[in-house]
């Protein structure tokens, strides 16, 4: 319980940070000491709060257009397919191919930054945009990881860092309280994990301390890299974890 306290720390920090990383950090870490099931059971209630407390406060700077058009509509369509596909292929071939797209993308977005000094992205076309996004509620139904490929998706499109990280948490606010009602259908809630959760708030209070700390001191050149690193490192973490595991 206390390498999990201190994973999910490490994982709030970013995510109040940036607006994403939360679920991808505590998963790949966390499932060597825990079950995916039992880690996901207790993290996505308390990531809730999170994402509850992030976009209330910010609530000035959620661009609801995109809330409603990438998280509701093609991401959300996403979602229900993934929360269909959460018992059957949560650790199969789709984790890993999801993992080695993840690196790839991070790894293409880190060199056109070096190359273009930081500017941001011209957003994707229409098809493009379109495939992103229900891959991500795909991906995010069945593990609650879709973070990487929205962040792809919105990151060319809301360059400012305080905007990025509203219109994030209002999605995943949205997102995450369908998740909640299909963990419980699929029986992975229960007084266990509730009781998990629980333990874990101080893990919430720690990490929107400091993510909010740092979220204000990083500008947005740096922020935009460190967001594709986060997205790097996750990426690598994952393939790792499914390929030994």
């Amino acid at each position: 319980m206390f390498v999990l306290a201190l994973i999910v720390l490490l994982a709030f920090t970013v995510e109040a940070m940036a607006g994403f990383g939360a679920t991808v950090i505590t998963v790949t870490l966390a499932s060597h000491v825990r079950s995916i099931p039992e880690v996901l059971a207790a993290l996505v209630p308390v990531n809730m709060l999170l994402s509850a407390y992030l976009a209330v406060r910010h609530r000035d700077a959620v661009s609801w257009r995109h809330v409603v058009r990438a998280g509701l509509g093609l991401m959300g369509l996403g979602l229900l397919v993934g929360m269909a596909l959460y018992r059957a292929e949560r650790h199969g071939w789709l984790k890993a191919a999801f993992a080695a797209f993840v690196v790839v993308l991070a790894g293409v977005e880190l060199l056109r930054l070096r190359r273009e000094g930081g500017a941001s992205s011209e957003p994707l076309g229409p098809v493009p945009r379109a495939v992103a996004l229900l891959l991500a509620g795909i991906v995010h139904g069945i593990f609650a990881c879709g973070g990487p490929l929205l962040v792809y998706v919105l990151g060319r499109e809301l360059p400012d860092k305080g905007r990025f990280r509203a219109t994030l948490s209002a999605i995943w606010l949205v997102l995450n309280g369908l998740l909640i009602v299909n963990l419980g259908l699929a029986g992975d809630l229960g007084r266990q994990s509730l009781m998990t959760s629980g333990l874990l708030l101080g893990s919430l209070a720690g990490g929107l301390v400091l993510g909010e700390l740092v979220h204000v001191r990083i500008d947005e050149a740096r922020f935009r890299r460190a967001v594709y690193v986060l997205l790097l490192l996750a990426g690598l973490s994952l393939f790792g974890r499914t390929l030994f595991s």
